[in-house]
């Protein structure tokens, strides 16, 4: 096989060899014959690709997942990248499994064992509460759940939509309404940590696959909400957690969304409902902003504008940041690093 070609470095008028996943691939007809409309992918994008008749005559299957060694000539087509493609092979089994995983399949910038390391970790420190600590426990080494946990995406494409991606969100979110306890002291800050690390959890049989994420048929029937509070029933059950609190927390989860015509079960009527809901909603909508704006720079200049983004109903714009010196910017990160250091020191008395 070639060396493998990032989409990301992709121009008009390169000739193309190098292996993809397919992430969409759908049968269509012209007036000149049957072509397959193709999207490839690798870790550093997306591009979309033609096969035109006759060459898609011997093309009989193809399928979202599957692994392919193209060639071909890519060119300008509405202002998008397009790949026609001149010759196409789909990899076997033993081939996919010799291939460095990490081209090929976006991960969180951090790795998922350390980021389910700090989430024990927030759980040994404010879990004092036995029945919770042992229903935290309970979850998080459970033998199914775990590796799950350690790949699974938070979402198919709207944010966090990578491996790892569903721990990162889990720990954010749990971290944000941590911060929120501490501001509003009146809060249940063991029921809500239990119930921001495990909001989406049903995510992890609502979807599957790591080369290209689907729903499943419970995904789709049930959805994730529904498929976390049933999953996490016996947990609950095996904890010996008072009635009142595990009502409290499966209305955490169940009402999460916020409202109904976006997907809560029910409306939040707790202040950690509340709590829950802004917490997750924030960490969704700054993480679409993180995948729609290019990452800032030395020497940035002015407004940043992304393209219209239909699931925000906006544009959305990376503004002119205050000037920072150098030493200000170097004492805000060694303040963090200290902060970090001092939870897990805490959590290992």
């Amino acid at each position: 096989m070639s060396e493998h070609q990032k989409i990301s470095a992709v121009t008009a008028g390169d000739e193309l060899s190098s292996v993809y996943v397919v992430s969409l691939a759908s049968l269509q007809q012209s007036r000149n014959g049957p072509y397959w409309r193709l999207e490839l992918k690798d870790a550093s994008g997306s591009l979309e690709a033609k096969i035109w008749s006759p060459l898609s005559l011997s093309c009989p299957s193809l399928a979202a997942g599957q692994m392919v060694q193209v060639e071909g000539h890519v060119s300008l087509y509405r202002e998008q990248l397009q790949l026609t493609v001149e010759a196409l092979r789909v990899l076997e089994e033993d081939e996919v499994a010799a291939l460095p995983l990490e081209d090929y399949v976006l991960s969180s910038a951090r790795p998922a064992a350390d980021m389910l390391g700090d989430i024990e970790r927030l759980c040994d420190t404010v879990l004092t509460h036995k029945p919770w600590k042992k229903f935290m426990r309970s979850v998080l080494s459970d033998k199914r759940i775990r590796p799950l946990l350690l790949r699974a995406p938070a979402a198919k494409s709207v944010h966090h939509a990578y491996a790892g991606g569903l721990l990162e969100h889990m720990l954010s979110v749990a971290e944000l309404c941590m911060l929120m306890v501490d501001h509003y002291p009146g809060l249940d800050r063991q029921t809500l940590l239990a119930a921001a690390l495990l909001h989406d959890i049903g995510k992890i049989d609502e979807m599957e696959g790591l080369l290209v994420t689907e729903y499943t048929d419970e995904g789709r029937l049930l959805g994730h909400i529904v498929q976390g509070i049933v999953m996490l029933e016996p947990y609950l059950r095996k904890a010996g957690l008072a009635p009142e609190l595990v009502m409290h927390f499966k209305h955490l989860i169940a009402s999460h969304h916020g409202e109904m015509e976006f997907g809560a079960a029910r409306e939040p009527v707790t202040p950690e409902a509340f709590v829950l809901h802004y917490a997750d909603n924030i960490d969704a909508k700054l993480a679409q902003c993180r995948g729609v704006l290019p990452p800032s720079g030395e020497g940035d200049e002015g407004m940043v504008w992304s393209p219209y983004q239909a699931l925000l109903g906006r544009s959305v714009c990376r503004p002119v940041r205050t000037p920072e010196t150098q030493a200000e910017t170097k004492a805000v990160r060694q303040e963090k690093k200290e902060s970090r250091q001092e939870e897990r020191q805490c959590s290992l008395l």
